[in-house]
């Protein structure tokens, strides 16, 4: 679905540069031939009036280079003003009988007007015809902010406020998301190096710390039912805490030990058999934990599967939602691997390369191995409408956090990578990090994104940007442009 609505976008900013090149080279061309007779170059008559007669193209999203046409436009786009569907346009240039300009954000009512001649006593023209806006996917902030002396302090609060000190703020840390299966307006997050478990809750619109008791909690996930919710610690002492369980009926609450060893990335739930897949940092081992088992007679022993790779190797591995095969995101080597599920013996296989290279960290879109990442955190599988369509086994993408590249990249069942947001406004200066809301490619920035979450009834990713402190989200363009930061 969003691969569809990309190549769309696409193909309009394509037919947009090439008819803005024919323009100008007919511009050259008139000059050439007889420089008395341009009516580009006749400065705006406020005696007559501001005609808009047409534009193209008829349809399109914020950012669109749009050519609006009529007469008396002037040749200084300085004294012109643009409003589509009520919201100022950036003019680029006025050309008498031609402007260029983008449409803004939010016009979605899409009437055109052209005002000349300055504030005070304008002549306007406008449109016989409405341009049809398509809503696009932006990235905006859902919470979290960074005060002018950037100490602001790790609080509970709302998503926003009047008043700052009644929002939720902190979020300097690297997180993990993760949606309560029984309740899609409850988002789960814990951050490495702090001690609590936070809800992010879109019933009330607000962020609280439900827990306060962990020692660098890891990952969350829930039990084929959604009874339980399981958190993973990363501790140091081979008989320390590594996964622990917490029932729904006790508001999660409670706790019960599930395995002890040392240095835990991160566990995940089959979703299909049920069973839990963990890890060790210090030997770089993978385990299975039998989680059916220990509900029957609470057995609370790990089986040991394989080592991937080498010692300290940072990893976790997060499960197809159909089960059949699991990526494990090595975070601190700079890969993804691919570990396909035997349905006969209820394990995951040796896993294997699917894209970047081991200790090769760095930026690239490719397909496989001549891709790279660097520290890919968190991930999220996506269905894509496009492969529901054409028929594909695998229906779905897989979204993930590339930390230290700052943006959102995107898996596909084939192993190519690609970028899917981040790292734009190139014109504010060569950095790919920063705060920037807007476009996900033209515009936004991020500055080094941890954990990230999917609402597929919203359609919308949520982002812990950890330097930045906030809590990004990804979705079309708010109908509301209070919520639209």
């Amino acid at each position: 679905m969003r691969t569809k609505q990309i190549e769309t976008d696409s193909w309009f900013l394509n037919r947009m540069i090439w008819s803005i090149v024919v323009l100008i080279l007919g511009i050259v061309s008139c000059k050439n031939d007889n420089l008395s007779s341009i009516p580009e170059g006749v400065p705006f008559d406020p005696s007559k009036p501001v005609v808009v007669s047409d534009f193209t193209p008829k349809s399109g999203g914020m950012g669109q280079r749009l050519i609006i046409y009529g007469k008396n436009f002037g040749n200084d786009p300085k004294n012109v003003t643009v409003f589509i569907g009520g919201k100022k346009a950036v003019v680029i240039n006025a050309l008498g009988e031609s402007l260029y300009c983008l449409v803004p954000k939010q016009a979605f009512k899409g009437d055109i007007e052209v005002r000349v001649g300055g504030e005070t006593r304008p002549i306007i023209g406008k449109a016989e015809a409405n341009f049809d806006y398509h809503r696009k996917l932006v990235v905006s902030t859902l919470a979290g902010y960074r005060n002018a002396r950037g100490d602001e302090p790790w609080k509970d609060g709302k998503f926003k406020d009047a008043d700052q000190n009644q929002m939720a703020s902190g979020f300097w840390l690297s997180s993990f998301m993760k949606f309560d299966p029984l309740n899609p307006k409850h988002l789960w997050v814990t951050f490495d190096d702090n001690n609590g478990l936070y809800l992010i809750n879109f019933e009330d619109s607000t962020i609280t710390k439900k827990r306060s008791d962990f020692s660098r909690p890891r990952s969350v996930d829930f039990s084929l039912d959604g009874n339980y919710m399981i958190v993973a610690q990363d501790r140091g002492g081979e008989n320390d805490e590594s996964t622990l369980l917490f029932s729904r009926a006790r508001n999660f609450l409670d706790k019960e030990v599930l395995t002890r060893s040392k240095q835990c990335n991160g566990a995940s739930v089959h979703p299909v058999n049920g069973e839990m897949y963990f890890n060790s940092y210090a030997k770089g081992e993978f385990y299975r934990f039998d989680l059916n088992q220990y509900f029957t007679d609470k057995t609370t022993k790990a089986e040991f599967l394989y080592v991937i790779q080498d010692p300290e190797w940072e990893y976790r591995a997060l499960i197809h939602p159909s089960g059949n095969y699991a990526y494990i995101l090595v975070i601190n080597q700079g890969y993804i691997m691919r570990a396909d599920y035997n349905w006969e013996k209820k394990r995951f296989n040796q896993p294997y390369l699917v894209c970047g290279k081991v200790r090769e960290s760095g930026y690239k879109d490719g397909v496989g191995s001549s891709a790279r990442v660097n520290q890919p955190y968190q991930g999220v599988f996506v269905k894509n409408q496009t492969y529901v369509e054409a028929g594909k086994p695998d229906q779905y993408d897989f979204y993930f956090t590339d930390l230290m590249n700052h943006a959102i990249r995107v898996l596909t069942p084939e192993g190519a990578v690609t970028t899917f947001a981040g790292r734009g406004s190139s014109s504010l200066n060569a950095n790919p990090y920063g705060y920037v809301n807007g476009d996900l490619r033209e515009e936004a920035r991020f500055d080094r994104p941890s954990g990230i979450a999917y609402n597929e009834k919203e359609g919308a990713f949520y982002i812990g940007d950890r330097e930045n402190r906030r809590i990004r989200k990804i979705a079309l363009e708010e109908m509301d442009e209070n919520n639209q930061d």
